[in-house]
């Protein structure tokens, strides 16, 4: 299929810089752009794969097809509306959906894998590899790093109201596996609570209060990996000025009360 056909009978879902989404016949189309080697298209096919196996429940992979001088990953489409969706329409029912949120991390966490990266070997290679901070603060965040427990729980790596998707039946569905790791949930946890920071931080610190209330979990153990994955953070491409602000205030915090 050329790419100038699928775009004119297609419906547009989502477009960033790198990624296009649409859906066309009921099935997705994820398209990357060249930047993007067949060997990570493939592999992000392979994670939704796999945590669909685990039990999740994710929009199935229907195959991968060169379309033009791109690769798209081709999937089930989901007829729904995204958890940040819901909450922006419904104020009054935030609560209810951060425990929603709550409950569907808590059940990615529940499985464990064992053939795909170590959390804590991305997080130590993206720290080695950041040019924005100095080799002290380095040698602090990979001091820390290796002083965390090691786990094999599945983690989304990417976990927030935009990659929940409440469908017509009303069951959950997550999105986007491309960053899912395994490792310590509580630093799954602490990008959830990033990503709604985003929105506010009041928002992001009842989530941690209802997710640590129902996992038991104490939230210092959570605050304690926020140094580790705002390094992760500054890693990524062009993150906006908000980001910015946010990750390099976690970078250099110690200790949270």
């Amino acid at each position: 299929m050329k790419y100038q056909d699928l775009r004119k009978n297609a419906e547009s879902v989502a477009h960033t810089a790198k990624i296009e989404v649409l859906q066309l016949e009921g099935t997705a189309y994820k398209l990357f752009d060249k930047s993007f080697s067949p060997t990570q298209v493939f592999y992000e096919a392979m994670l939704q794969t796999m945590a669909g196996e685990a039990g999740i429940r994710v929009p199935k992979i229907y195959g991968i097809e060169q379309i033009g001088d791109r690769f798209a990953i081709l999937s089930e489409y989901i007829e729904g509306k995204t958890v940040a969706q819901l909450m922006e329409e419904y104020p009054a029912k935030k609560d209810y959906y951060l425990s929603l949120l709550a409950d569907t991390q808590l059940d990615i966490h529940s499985h464990t894998v064992s053939d795909i990266k170590k959390l804590k070997h991305k997080i130590s290679r993206e720290i080695k590899s950041l040019t924005v901070i100095d080799d002290i603060k380095k040698y602090e965040l990979e001091t820390r790093l290796e002083s965390m427990p090691e786990h094999n729980k599945l983690c989304h790596g990417n976990f927030g109201p935009d990659n929940v998707v409440i469908d017509e039946m009303d069951e959950v569905i997550v999105l986007d596996w491309v960053a899912a790791t395994r490792g310590n949930a509580s630093a799954d946890v602490a990008k959830a609570y990033f990503k709604l920071a985003l929105i506010s931080t009041e928002l992001a610190e009842k989530y941690i209060t209802i997710f640590c209330e129902k996992s038991e979990t104490d939230r210092q153990y959570v605050y304690e990996w926020l140094p580790l994955m705002a390094a992760c953070g500054l890693c990524e491409k062009n993150p906006t000025e908000k980001e910015k602000a946010i990750l390099y205030s976690w970078l250099d915090v110690v200790d949270y009360s």
